[in-house]
């Protein structure tokens, strides 16, 4: 038996995943502050987020390679590695391009990207041959339960952008808050008058 079509209405805010979260001026949490945020699951039950622009302190991929047992045959691998939020931060996500698969983990996220968590990723991202085009590895994660981030959002925690490889995979972590800000349209400044009136 076919069951109906369920119209949630315009009032339900879409899923996001795939899409960047822009921290608002004066979040109330100091981790989040001025953070980017690559959406990499969102539905009904949960919400999963790296951020891309908050570095680890000096800890490049290449230093992080070496420290886990992977010989690194490619020593351009300068990039910092990020940390991806709160949650978990022993353990690694490796958001690329989709040009690397690994059979039994790799997980489709949006756009040609995918996320992988498994120790072949870091075999990929230390090879010269098989590394995906694009990568970056964060340590931890950001998470959210059934409606939380719709919540947050409503409450104007988050602005939305679209995603693009320079602010997923770049290097300029100062100024990638301020890019995507550019990206919708708008600047720190704006925002900082919209906070003084409110």
């Amino acid at each position: 038996m076919d069951h109906p079509h369920i119209d949630l209405g315009k009032s339900e805010p879409a899923f996001l995943a795939g899409q960047m979260l822009v921290a608002m001026p004066g979040i109330e949490d100091p981790r989040f502050e001025r953070a980017v945020l690559y959406l990499c699951a969102h539905d009904a039950e949960q919400a999963m987020g790296l951020a891309v622009n908050r570095p680890a302190e000096g800890l490049t991929l290449y230093e992080l390679l070496n420290n886990l047992g992977v010989e690194p045959e490619a020593h351009a691998l300068s990039h910092l590695v990020m940390l991806g939020g709160p949650v978990e931060r022993e353990r690694g996500f490796v958001l690329h391009t989709d040009d690397f698969v690994s059979p039994d983990s790799t997980v489709s996220v949006a756009d040609g990207l995918a996320l992988t968590v498994t120790r072949d990723v870091l075999d990929a991202l230390g090879s010269r041959t098989h590394r995906p085009r694009q990568a970056i590895l964060a340590l931890g994660y950001s998470g959210w339960g059934p409606g939380q981030l719709e919540q947050e959002l409503r409450d104007n925690v988050w602005l939305i952008c679209d995603a693009d490889e320079a602010l997923l995979f770049g290097d300029d972590y100062d100024n990638k808050w301020t890019m995507a800000l550019a990206k919708i349209g708008i600047t720190a400044d704006q925002l900082s008058a919209q906070a003084g009136r409110a």
